[in-house]
């Protein structure tokens, strides 16, 4: 048998594999460089901009937690126009798909991030992060509503022509309702999920670890959740899904490929082993070639 074909197609963007380097946990993709062939990759989601440079939460603002982590950076990051002058002309060198997650406290600003992103013709995919606070509604997250999220996605939709995917937040009751709004007013794929509201407690101050009380869970302790969100959200939408949460090796991958997840995304694990994502590329083949399955794209999946 053959090299396996590993080519993945969502919807009308083609990846050279399923894996794509995580927003927030790949940096802006060239801090990795020196340690990984970026074009071996997918795709890169870099880490989430804003139209104006973010600090962040103050520390501490990541604290290990039993197969995971907690962190609470709040968005830190070099706003729009740094990253279309320092770090885009970076990734341009390299054959992988770039993806930008972008965010907003408003429709607006929404709008505005994602018509600037449209204009630059290198960027392959836009990723909403919708799990944001809505200044204009008091603060509730665009990513708890499907009202609220239908609109801003709708109006991204409206000004970009860009690959549009929407990431959701798993803190909802019924992750289906926001995928379908989602569906309905143009999304073309689906990240499921993003991370879990989590706390830990120091004993001997008696407060929180994180400076901001509470933070987002990641690593291998969510799996399990993150795949029965996939399975229920490919079930309930037509447009693909891509597969996060807790991915730290090839048998990991190929439990959200067979739960519905068209691409995956691999976060945390980065943080173990920047070379994670090759190595897990590297197993799939092996255990493709294992199973005599040539194109990865044959996969079976759940009924």
């Amino acid at each position: 048998m053959g090299r396996p074909d590993l080519t993945t197609q969502i919807g009308a963007l083609k990846l050279s594999t399923p894996f794509i380097a995580a927003s927030g946990c790949f940096g802006y993709g060239v801090e990795y460089s020196d340690l990984v062939d970026l074009s071996t990759l997918g795709g890169i989601s870099v880490k989430g901009l804003f139209l104006e440079p973010r600090e962040g939460h103050p520390p501490a603002r990541i604290i290990e937690t039993p197969s995971g982590m907690l962190n609470a950076i709040g968005l830190e990051n070099i706003g729009l126009d740094a990253f279309l002058s320092e770090k885009l002309p970076l990734l341009k060198m390299y054959k992988t798909r770039i993806i930008v997650n972008f965010f907003g406290e408003t429709i607006q600003q929404y709008e505005e991030m994602a018509l600037a992103l449209s204009k630059e013709e290198r960027i392959d995919a836009l990723e909403m992060n919708v799990s944001c606070p809505n200044v204009e509604e008091g603060g509730l997250q665009f990513s708890s509503d499907p009202e609220i999220l239908r609109q801003v996605v709708d109006a991204v939709r409206k000004v970009s022509d860009k690959f549009l995917i929407v990431k959701l937040s798993p803190n909802v009751t019924d992750i289906t309702t926001l995928a379908k709004a989602a569906e309905d007013v143009g999304a073309d794929a689906l990240s499921v999920c993003n991370t879990f509201v989590g706390m830990k407690v120091n004993l001997e101050t008696g407060k929180p670890y994180l400076a901001n009380r509470t933070g987002g869970l990641s690593g291998p302790a969510i799996k399990p959740l993150a795949i029965r969100m996939v399975y229920e959200t490919a079930r309930a939408v037509k447009i693909p899904i891509i597969g996060i949460g807790g991915i730290s090796n090839s048998d990991d991958a190929i439990e959200f490929l067979m739960a519905g997840a068209k691409a995956l995304q691999i976060g945390t694990a980065n943080y173990v082993d920047p070379k994670v994502t090759v190595k897990v590329v590297d197993g799939i083949r092996d255990w493709c070639r294992q199973n005599q399955i040539s194109k990865l794209a044959d996969l079976k999946t759940l009924e």
